[in-house]
């Protein structure tokens, strides 16, 4: 006997159903609308779904993305609409949708289907990916929830957080995968030729990585010529910052005209502290990336004492700092479980406060922006200390592409030679 949900907003058609699928063996749950599919779904997990796609609050689409962005989608799923396109039906089979019945549902259509996706069985959940990789506490879900929202409108998106936020992560779950996707390194060519990176190209999504606070006059200028350009096609430009662009503005360093042009949609990124209860499951979820990255001899897992340890570190610089530590693990690590001891041994290296101990003039007075350069330099100078000024082997060791190494360094004005392997 199999558990069937199924969710449609008309009371008719749902108990129709239900009648019909009881009568052949099954055990079916209804529900009215995407609130009560979720608490069904969530308290009984399900063997099958049957969805409509048009609801009054949430559509059928935007839950099934819901199921799918966080790794719930193990099951096969329907689609029913009374109002079927082609466009429809091949947007929620990309989502991960099992098949597509148009109403009104013919009997042996309905029994055909079920009886497939039934026999289908469990499908293969896709691994995390996106925003679904940070976890599943609400203020996770709330994020989500927000990115959903602003990915059905256009115009530019500001990304506000911490360093080292999951800026690249939020951006990408606003970008439809069949438009190119173009984040250029740095910002020089804002100033020298701002159109140029979008020659032949009628649609896509523009992601500046790098912190707005940093661009300068001509470059200002440039990102307000590009804006203009990519609402002409269509397309989107996500940005973001870990400053506050509006005290910029009255402090005469960054234009308000083009201020204005990229706060109309503002998301705010929660740093790792206020969802640390994740931060358990992110670690083992980088485990595995790096696992199946071949970057590990073997597979590894945490012991509960070094997941504990690393819940209740600060993570002063957020989702970079921790993909670091996790990778230093799963490399450096000497045996199959990852212990307390081991996370002990890397968390030192990226203490904050350790490294500060052994500044003599490092002030905890200093502004944030002043503190966080002096600390990144302090790291920077230890790994070219300690890798006798390989650069290969500091970009693997710091987790940065060997072209953002050496500009981070410029930045930083350290002085260093490029020796490699």
């Amino acid at each position: 006997m199999s558990n069937i949900l199924v969710v449609d907003d008309e009371a008719g058609i749902r108990e129709l159903l239900q009648e019909i699928l009881v009568d052949e063996g099954h055990q079916v749950v209804l529900a009215e609308n995407a609130v009560s599919a979720r608490i069904s779904f969530d308290s009984n997990p399900p063997d099958l779904v049957l969805l409509d796609i048009w609801m009054p609050d949430t559509d059928g689409i935007t839950l099934l993305k819901e199921w799918s962005s966080i790794g719930k989608l193990t099951m096969p799923v329907v689609m029913m609409s009374g109002h079927g396109t082609i466009d429809t039906a091949v947007e929620a089979t990309k989502i991960g949708a099992f098949d597509f019945l148009e109403k009104p549902i013919a009997l042996q259509k309905l029994l055909h289907t079920v009886g497939r996706a039934l026999k289908h069985g469990t499908v293969r959940s896709k691994p995390l990916s996106g925003l679904s990789s940070l976890g599943k506490s609400a203020v996770i879900i709330d994020l989500q929830n927000r990115l959903l929202q602003v990915s059905q409108t256009r115009g530019p998106v500001l990304l506000i957080g911490e360093s080292g936020c999951y800026f690249e992560l939020a951006a990408r779950s606003l970008h439809l995968n069949d438009i190119p996707w173009i984040a250029p390194e740095d910002f020089s060519w804002l100033a020298n030729n701002p159109l140029g990176l979008l020659h032949n190209i009628d649609r896509c999504t523009f992601f500046l990585s790098e912190d707005l606070a940093n661009l300068g006059r001509l470059e200002q200028r440039g990102l307000s010529l590009l804006i203009s350009r990519l609402d002409k096609l269509d397309s989107r430009l996500v940005c973001c910052t870990n400053q506050a662009l509006p005290r910029l503005v009255s402090e005469g360093k960054f234009d308000p005209d083009l201020f204005q042009s990229i706060s109309g949609l503002i998301i705010t990124l929660p740093s790792l502290r206020e969802h640390r209860e994740d931060i358990p499951e992110i670690s083992k979820h980088l485990l595995l990336a790096f696992t199946d990255a071949k970057e590990t001899a073997s597979s590894k897992s945490f012991n509960i004492a070094a997941l504990n340890l690393l819940r209740l570190y600060d993570w002063p610089l957020n989702w970079a700092e921790l993909r670091n530590v996790i990778r230093t693990l799963a490399v450096t690590s000497l045996s199959d479980e990852i212990s307390a001891n081991d996370v002990k041994r890397v968390l030192s290296q990226f203490d904050l406060d350790k490294v500060a101990v052994n500044s003599n003039d490092f002030s905890f007075d200093m502004p944030l922006r002043e503190a966080r350069d002096h600390f990144e330099r302090l790291y920077f100078e230890h790994h070219l200390e300690k890798s006798s000024g390989n650069m290969s082997r500091i970009a693997d060791a710091v987790g940065l592409e060997r072209t953002h190494l050496y500009r981070k360094l410029k930045q930083l004005d350290i002085k260093f030679t490029r020796k490699t392997d």
